[in-house]
């Protein structure tokens, strides 16, 4: 007992130590704090480990004392690496999610609830994208990890989703998902936070139908399980009808398609003052959160399902609404369900810029376009209350000015992609510090909150996980160096599985001879895939069948190695294969 209590002083004073040394340099704080007896106060203090105000203490944010580099600018706290502090804070966050509480009417909390609490449950229902941004980060973050329960869990939200929550068949707007369950423990999602039962938000709609051809994609064809073959694309098709037949050209105060809309009249929800008086001020017919629509239009007019010319005419409307009005003005708003005015928002401009850089054909002027709206981002929602730290963080919107993790980290990932495709290292070391301030929100148990605020279950989960996915995959050099890793590929992985990863499974195919470092299965046979790895391969099988080293050639079908200080970098071009092993 006593041995165990010495070593925990010990710890103290290595911690600390720091702080005595200065303060031994100091007379007069020494003469304040120590007075006569100083000699025992100074063992006291520091044999026992007790804290007192006359010793520097290190800044806290949220959960962990900030820590900072030689230059006294923000690291992780989990580990100076920042790839293992990332993937540690991202994979945390995952763990909390999956083994979240079951809630009063036998489902997950976050199958009920846009905010966690601890004790007695948060009265609010969920987020309008809550399922569409869990998606999204569940589908990289399974080709991350291979962990089977992340894809369960997509399609767990994904079944239960779309049987409780389409509006009629006979509805003016037909077969699109309500976005908020108005009787909280229904399991019923039949209306908007806001403005009450009925209404939807054709944005939200079009976003959770791009994250549902992903995963039909993901489950492929063939029925698995529970999930009858093409389900999750027959809805799919039906929420891009109906998105589809309501597009219209929109102008300054109109978008093609309206912000909320009544699904069963066909009534225009209103926008109310953020002042707290409810008097309807305008109609709600505006919004820019229109690039998952307009990814899903693509997607579905490329595969050749559904009503494609009815998709391109409505994905040439908002592509050129988009270009004259938002890409021009700055009118970015809105997003957020819960806030019943305008407001600005950094996901609608940020995301929208992605969508300009993997797009690039849309737009010729985008290496201009994109940081125009990074300077209107902090014009307009920066913060630089942790400038001394050397990082300029993101606030949620203009009509709340508060930090968001998932808004930070989304800036900062957009800016390494930029700095990945132009050369523009400008933006660089803010968005590495800025991710690295990301990870503080995040507790040790992978709770993860705002700053200034609560515990969200989008801001902290769906919508902050890919953002550090997309991080690596635009810089592949800052993931991991000791671990394994598809970073990024230009299909959906239907199927991973990693070497030294706890989640062993059946391997489909001919069992190769010798040991497998990763393999995988893509949604189709033409693409390409960008790995970390901590040894260079000794061998590649396409479909079974070995493929050359490329040195310089990147067209042909075969893999490049890109050495690092640690590991290195596998580029994977793949013309007429998708099932790929990469021997050890």
């Amino acid at each position: 007992m006593l041995a165990a209590r010495a070593g925990e002083h010990m710890g103290y004073f290595q911690r600390y130590k720091k702080y005595y040394k200065s303060f031994l340099n100091n007379s007069s704080l020494m003469r304040i704090c120590f007075f006569k007896n100083y000699n025992r106060l100074f063992i006291l203090l520091f044999l026992f480990g007790l804290k007192q105000q006359c010793f520097a203490q290190n800044e806290k944010l949220i959960y962990h004392d900030i820590k900072t580099d030689a230059a006294g600018k923000i690291i992780p706290w989990f580990e100076d690496e920042p790839g293992k502090a990332y993937s540690h804070a991202i994979q945390s966050v995952w763990h909390f999610w999956d083994t979240m509480r079951i809630d009063m009417n036998g489902l997950p909390y976050y199958m009920n609830h846009q905010v966690w609490n601890p004790g007695v449950n948060d009265p609010r229902g969920i987020g309008g994208d809550q399922f569409a941004m869990a998606l999204s980060s569940w589908q990289l973050l399974y080709q991350y990890t291979g962990d089977e329960r992340i894809k369960e869990n997509m399609k767990f939200i994904a079944d239960y989703y779309i049987t409780h929550s389409f509006s009629s068949a006979t509805s003016k707007w037909a077969n699109i998902p309500y976005p908020y369950n108005t009787l909280l423990y229904s399991g019923i999602y039949d209306g908007d936070m806001v403005i009450g039962k009925g209404f939807t938000q054709p944005d939200k709609a079009g976003s959770f139908g791009w994250e549902l051809f992903k995963l039909h994609q993901m489950v492929g064809s063939k029925s698995h399980g529970q999930t009858p073959a093409g389900i999750y694309l027959d809805a799919v098709v039906k929420i891009a009808n109906t998105l589809a037949s309501h597009t219209v050209a929109g102008n300054y105060n109109q978008s093609p398609l309206p912000f909320k809309v009544n699904a069963v009249t066909g009534v225009i929800g209103s926008l109310s003052g953020n002042n707290g008086t409810g008097k309807a001020v305008q109609l709600s017919n505006y919004t820019t959160n229109w690039t998952g629509t307009m990814e899903l239009f693509l997607a579905l007019i490329k595969m050749k399902k559904g009503n494609a010319k009815k998709y391109q005419q409505a994905f040439d409307i908002m592509l050129a609404w988009m270009k004259k009005y938002p890409l021009q003005n700055n009118r970015w708003g809105p997003f957020f369900e819960d806030i019943p005015g305008w407001s600005d928002t950094q996901i609608n401009a940020v995301t929208f810029a992605q969508f300009m850089m993997n797009h690039q054909e849309y737009f010729p002027e985008w290496k201009k376009q994109v940081p125009h709206i990074f300077t209107w981002v902090y014009a307009t929602v920066g913060n630089k209350s942790w400038e001394k730290y050397g990082v300029t963080v993101v606030n949620e919107q203009t009509a709340y000015q508060t930090p968001g993790n998932s808004h930070t980290a989304r800036q900062a990932a957009a800016e390494l992609q930029y700095t990945a495709l132009t050369g523009d290292s400008s933006y660089k070391q803010n968005a590495i510090r800025a991710l690295n301030w990301a990870t503080y929100m995040v507790d040790v148990d992978g709770k993860n909150r705002y700053p200034q605020d609560e515990n969200w279950l989008t801001d902290g989960y769906g919508d902050y996980v890919r953002h550090y996915l997309r991080a690596f995959a635009a810089m592949p050099a800052l993931a991991p160096a000791d671990e394994d890793h598809i970073l990024s590929s230009t299909s959906i992985i239907q199927f991973a599985e990693y070497k030294n990863s706890p989640y062993k499974k059946f391997l489909f195919g001919e069992q190769p001879k010798g040991i497998a470092t990763v393999r995988y299965t893509a949604s189709d046979e033409k693409g390409q895939e960008v790995i970390r790895l901590t040894n260079k391969p000794s061998n590649i099988l396409f479909n079974t069948r070995p493929v050359k080293e490329m040195v310089n050639d990147t067209a042909s079908e075969g893999f490049r190695w890109k050495p690092l200080a640690t590991g290195g970098l596998l580029f994977i071009n793949r013309i007429n294969a998708n099932e790929i092993v990469v021997m050890e």
